[in-house]
């Protein structure tokens, strides 16, 4: 009899024991997601910062003489894209919503240097006031963009390896969609080649 409650005894502190473990590492994925979710909302700040200067800019541009009208409505079309995105909450989770979102936003920073490459052909326009605020608040977000898509990649490293590492591996394919690897931000296509200068 002793030895029937020794084992039941032995049994329930393995189940506890095991509990424990599960629950520390389902709340150790759910700290790390929610710091992932964060970062995320932080890159998309900072994102709709830059979509809500370029409004004004194209505005200001638009009111150069001769200006190519082509140029900034190409970037209209491209903010439209960007501003149609309705990826959810789920983007870092969902590896082809983040794919959507990448390519729009890099849609819209090809247009954006095409419109600033333009313009060096616009002293005038260069020179006033309103344009030059407008340039240096978007270069501004431009950094502002890099360094919050780094903490972003940064945060999701730190989820994957904890993701990924065993045991945690097995509790996070028990939620399935739930904790999925999160995505990177990658380079632009065609980023590694550097721009040709011709004098």
């Amino acid at each position: 009899m002793n030895r029937g409650l020794i084992a039941l005894g032995g049994l329930v502190v393995i189940v506890v024991i095991a509990a424990m473990a599960l629950t520390g590492t389902y709340n150790r994925l759910v700290t790390l997601d929610q710091a992932v979710q964060s970062q995320w909302a932080q890159v998309e700040s900072v994102y709709q910062r830059r979509a809500d200067l370029i409004p004004n800019l194209v505005a200001t541009v638009k009111g150069a003489a001769n200006f190519e009208k082509s140029t900034y409505v190409a970037v209209a079309e491209a903010r439209a894209k960007v501003g149609q995105l309705n990826l959810g909450s789920g983007v870092p989770n969902d590896p082809a919503a983040f794919a959507k979102f990448s390519a729009a936003q890099d849609g819209l920073s090809s247009a954006l240097s095409h419109l600033l490459a333009v313009v060096e052909n616009y002293p005038d326009l260069k020179a006033t006031q309103n344009f030059a605020d407008l340039q240096a608040q978007l270069e501004g977000t431009e950094n502002r963009i890099a360094v919050e898509r780094m903490r972003f990649n940064k945060t999701a490293q730190a989820f994957n390896t904890t993701r990924d590492s065993f045991p945690t591996v097995l509790v996070a394919g028990f939620f399935g969609a739930r904790f999925n690897e999160k995505a990177y931000f990658k380079s632009a296509p065609g980023s590694q080649t550097a721009p040709q200068v011709n004098f």
